[in-house]
């Protein structure tokens, strides 16, 4: 299943009129239905009587933190927000991501990258409400039976490891946190315990057969969390 870009309304806080322009015509050159504004206040008064499919989110806004933004749309809306930010900083990405942002895109970008995270972030959306298998011809996943194939072969997981499997692949593309893989697998108690989740990966990827090196599914984003690639 997927949606089409005609059905899907994007909407674009950012105080920058080329930035606007620019994500304007990107967007809907892909067929994407795009709304503009160049203030939080705008873009949270829309949303709060309108219905979108994504949000793009600059931090830098004149009138409200980009943060305190996505904490405001959060208290009322699940939407997946995409954050555009001149700053890199590893604990910034960890802190927005926690918050409740899907993404998060380091200005400069290319539109190319942008519309690729677009596409994972929505496909994301729609695989969490999905029940159906993952497969791609080489690991398939039954999330309803938990059950994992390597090349038509069962593969032993354990209770945690299909667990980590299943949370990776029904967000496949996306980026979540280390803190948000330990709460969902160990609880709240343990979001530090940073060392669990290592032995873990490890684990898996062993049965995976993969390389850690240069692994094909689980992907390390070092400081910050886990990416799984799979089709």
């Amino acid at each position: 299943m997927n949606i089409h870009p005609a059905e899907t309304r994007i909407v674009v806080i950012d105080d920058e009129p080329q930035i606007r322009k620019f994500l304007g015509i990107a967007l809907r050159s892909e067929g994407y239905q795009t709304q503009l504004f160049g203030t939080a206040m705008q873009g949270l008064e829309y949303l709060s009587s309108q219905s979108a499919q994504l949000v793009i989110l600059d931090l830098g806004l004149p009138d409200l933190d980009g943060q305190d933004v996505l904490k405001e749309l959060r208290s009322w809306s699940e939407i997946p927000v995409i954050v555009l930010s001149v700053r890199s900083d590893e604990q910034e990405k960890v802190t927005l991501l926690d918050a409740g942002a899907n993404d998060y895109v380091t200005k400069p970008f290319s539109v190319q990258e942008l519309m690729a995270r677009i596409r994972v972030v929505l496909r994301s959306r729609l695989n969490q409400t999905e029940t159906h298998d993952y497969d791609d011809g080489y690991l398939k996943i039954n999330f309803v039976q938990r059950q994992t194939y390597i090349n038509s072969q069962a593969v032993a997981l354990t209770r945690k490891e299909f667990h980590l499997l299943s949370l990776l692949a029904r967000n496949r593309g996306q980026l979540l946190t280390q803190p948000q893989i330990l709460k969902e697998l160990w609880g709240p108690t343990h979001q530090e315990d940073t060392h669990y989740l290592r032995i873990l990966v490890a684990k898996l990827r062993n049965k995976l057969g993969e390389d850690a090196i240069h692994p094909q599914y689980i992907i390390t984003e070092p400081g910050v969390g886990l990416r799984f690639l799979g089709k």
